[in-house]
């Protein structure tokens, strides 16, 4: 059995004194493989978690775990290093995907959209409004996708999700109910440029149905730094608020 074609590090693990075992996300979803010398001085620069692969994975059944080698194509976790906000995206996303996709199943919409995110990493203010974008993606190849095909005219406009059933609805519909609902940012429709607290809303929203849906049913929290990228975030915007007083 063999793969070969791009693939993302989003996972590794350390496999005895110097190999790693290494899960990648490829156009035909997560796989792992062991990278022999993964750990090496050699190696190590190749398997961070973020980075852009040419990998090739073999084994001799398609159910072992097979090995990989791979070539770099892109640094993204050494160009994240330079903005610490980036860092945290690349994390975040590589972190989620590893844990809320299956293993072998293709996501092709999923792959296409982290490496989008992840070929920007270190384009100033891209990464965390992507991220935002991607995690719709996700929720859709998951099978949960949002629904924002709601029609809004004249002076209306979508501007709330219903936290059960995931549907936009417009500013006239939410009436006493506004207090229930999630705020739906703007560009998330395509609409106006993304700022930070848009971003912070997008990602409450994204959140609150990948806790419920992706990792509750699992009875498992939302990745650790997905969580720390919304805190970090939301603390940041509080002391600015604290600042401005």
């Amino acid at each position: 059995m063999e793969f070969e074609g791009p693939g993302i590090v989003v996972d590794h693990a350390f496999h005895g004194e110097g190999d790693l075992v290494v899960t990648l996300l490829t156009l035909e979803g997560l796989r792992r493989g062991l990278a022999k010398g993964g750990a090496s001085r050699r190696q190590e620069a190749i398997w961070q978690v973020g980075n852009i692969l040419a990998a090739r994975w073999t084994a001799r059944l398609p159910e072992q775990l097979g090995a990989y080698s791979a070539e770099l194509v892109r640094p993204a976790a050494a160009l994240a290093m330079q903005q610490p906000e980036s860092l945290a995206v690349l994390r975040a996303a590589c972190q989620l995907a590893a844990q809320a996709l299956p293993e072998r199943e293709h996501a092709p919409e999923s792959f296409k959209g982290l490496l989008r995110l992840l070929a920007g990493i270190d384009i100033s203010g891209f990464a965390l409004a992507e991220l935002c974008r991607w995690e719709l993606v996700l929720l859709r190849e998951l099978g949960f996708g949002l629904d924002f095909s709601s029609s809004a005219g004249g002076n209306d406009r979508l501007a709330y999700v219903s936290p059960r059933t995931g549907r936009a609805v417009t500013l006239s519909e939410a009436g006493e109910w506004v207090d229930r609902l999630l705020p739906l940012p703007e560009f998330l429709l395509g609409e106006g440029k993304p700022d930070p607290r848009g971003c912070l809303a997008a990602l409450r929203l994204t959140g609150h149905f990948l806790t419920r849906d992706v990792f509750g049913v699992r009875h498992r929290p939302l990745s650790p730094a997905r969580q720390a990228l919304y805190e970090r975030l939301s603390l940041r915007l509080e002391e600015k608020d604290g600042g401005d007083a």
